[in-house]
């Protein structure tokens, strides 16, 4: 024989909010762990996720998401030394190397810095290759194995607990000595 426990309505709204207590104690704790195990905070790990999700679109051609968290104000420099502003700009860049010599292309991004100057700015430095593009314009170097190699900086700033890309510089890297 099972018997169903009947409560009054009052237990079943402080047994729930126990339960979102334990639950963000638990998130917490989560955080607490995955930050001391990677030795990052959470905007570090946001910024670092905003930059694999950069790969990824960049892997699918997609302008769209490549520039989902590029500042509505920010300004681009890119690898010829163009200077774009602007959130549609960058996007429109980006779609057109995206249809054109970088169409296929595979990117890979390695963070090699992130400083934090204030809580809420912080410089990025990464460094890239790119590899399975077209015909790439004159000006920028192609290492001899093919590979176009970068280093982009990026400056994050946080609005409303969201980071923007508000400063993108990326240059090719010239083989030295």
């Amino acid at each position: 024989m099972v018997s169903a426990l009947v409560v009054s309505p009052g237990f079943k709204i402080g047994r729930m909010l126990f339960l979102l207590s334990l639950l963000t104690a638990v998130f917490a704790a989560i955080e607490v762990v995955v930050t001391s195990a990677f030795g990052c905070s959470a905007d570090e790990l946001a910024i670092r996720k905003i930059i694999s999700e950069e790969v990824t679109a960049w892997n699918s051609s997609d302008a769209a998401a490549y520039s989902k968290h590029f500042a509505p104000e920010g300004t681009f420099t890119n690898i010829y030394g163009m200077v774009f502003e602007g959130h549609d700009a960058f996007k429109k860049r980006h779609a057109e190397t995206f249809a054109t010599f970088f169409k296929g292309s595979v990117r890979r991004e390695t963070v090699r810095h992130i400083r934090f100057v204030t809580r809420d700015v912080a410089i990025v430095e990464v460094d890239t290759e790119v590899t399975g593009f077209g015909k790439i314009p004159s000006g920028v170097t192609i290492q001899s194995d093919g590979v176009l190699r970068t280093r982009l900086q990026q400056v994050f700033v946080k609005y409303g607990g969201e980071w923007w890309i508000e400063a993108y510089h990326n240059v090719d890297v010239k083989v030295c000595c």
